[in-house]
């Protein structure tokens, strides 16, 4: 596991992909070429957050296969797709479509539960079945079936003299089903999810379980341990992954101005982080500002990172798209280095922010 002495293996950033409502192309566009310039410094994934009926991406499987097109080697994901709104079946074509466009780079995480603010939307998302639909793991094991490739009907093959039908969804995309995630933020989440032949996404919110001290690296650290014992359990597929999704903004190149509105945003959101919030004790992790230096000793003393070796840093929502692209070139350049990490294009040394812009 990642310390002084062992290197971070894999390098990825988490973006929402904001756009101004009077000219939503232009975030798109912002998006892909930040996806870009990831592939360019080295980096190893590119995540898009799902965002529906806000101003962020609320289709990020269209802007993958745009992305897919632009780039050859970063891994392309979602963290995450919030099954609620989504039908399983269609879902699982859309997927695999885009797997096999990108050459087997996509990594969909998942969740379920019910929509957000389910009650303004449901009389428009499912007007005839509101009240019994399944938000359950039922809903993310049945996608994962669809994509494996098992049976959907018993009918197939030639209707008539053209039509061929087939019994499983298509595309089928070979391996796919072994890159999915689940975005769990609490512990019987991450068991489940280990239990279950999923990947773990685990981010920069947990769930306090009752009698449990409220740091925030500790509860990640013994959900991170309880998802890999559940995974060994299973012993249904080989070792599972775990990437670990903290707001990381290093200021190493940035500008007085970038280091005076970067702490702003960190000073508005650390309140929310030193108590767990509301009935089901949500805790917020601290955004970690500074140099890369400062970054990475504060890394290494976090219990929730000591069990990874994989990590996709948070984008800060609200800023502007040169300020990502400082932020991105100080990771990749500098913080990357500094936790042990090398760039995936061999022999290219990362720009540092400035020379990236």
């Amino acid at each position: 596991m990642p310390g002084h002495g062992s290197p971070l293996r894999k390098l990825g950033f988490l973006t929402i992909g904001l756009f101004d409502p009077e000219d939503p192309a232009a975030g798109h566009q912002s998006t892909l070429q930040i996806i870009e310039l990831g592939e360019r410094l080295g980096f190893d994934s590119a995540w898009l957050r799902h965002r529906h009926l806000q101003f962020g991406i609320s289709s990020p499987i269209a802007v993958m296969a745009a992305a897919s097109q632009r780039t050859s080697r970063i891994e392309l994901g979602t963290a995450v797709t919030p099954l609620g709104w989504e039908n399983p079946l269609r879902l699982a074509e859309d997927l695999a479509t885009v797997d096999l466009l990108a050459g087997g780079r996509i990594n969909p995480g998942l969740s379920v539960g019910e929509p957000m603010h389910y009650d303004t939307v449901k009389h428009e998302l499912y007007p005839d079945s509101a009240d019994i639909e399944d938000f359950s793991y039922a809903r993310v094991d049945r996608l994962a079936r669809l994509i494996a490739g098992e049976k959907v009907r018993d009918f197939s093959g030639k209707h008539g003299v053209v039509e061929e039908f087939s019994n499983r969804v298509e595309p089928h995309s070979p391996g796919l089903r072994e890159r999915l995630w689940y975005g769990a933020a609490s512990t019987k989440s991450a068991a489940w999810a280990g239990a279950n032949g999923f990947n773990l996404l685990s981010s920069s919110v947990v769930f306090v379980d009752a009698g449990q001290e409220p740091d925030f690296g500790l509860v990640q650290q013994s959900q991170i341990r309880a998802f890999r014992e559940a995974a060994e359990s299973a012993q249904a597929r080989g070792p599972a992954r775990v990437s670990q999704g903290l707001v990381v903004i290093p200021t190493d190149s940035a500008s007085p101005a970038q280091r005076e509105k970067y702490q702003r945003y960190v000073d508005e959101r650390t309140p929310r982080t030193l108590a767990p919030q509301g009935p089901k004790g949500m805790l917020f992790a601290p955004d970690l500002i500074g140099t890369s230096e400062e970054i990475a000793g504060q890394l290494f003393a976090h219990a929730g990172f000591q069990e990874v070796d994989e990590v996709a840093f948070a984008l800060p929502f609200s800023f502007e798209h040169e300020d990502y692209v400082q932020i991105l070139g100080d990771i990749a350049g500098k913080l990357g280095p500094a936790l042990g990490w090398t760039p995936s294009q061999a022999g290219e040394q990362p720009p540092s922010g400035a020379e990236a812009r």
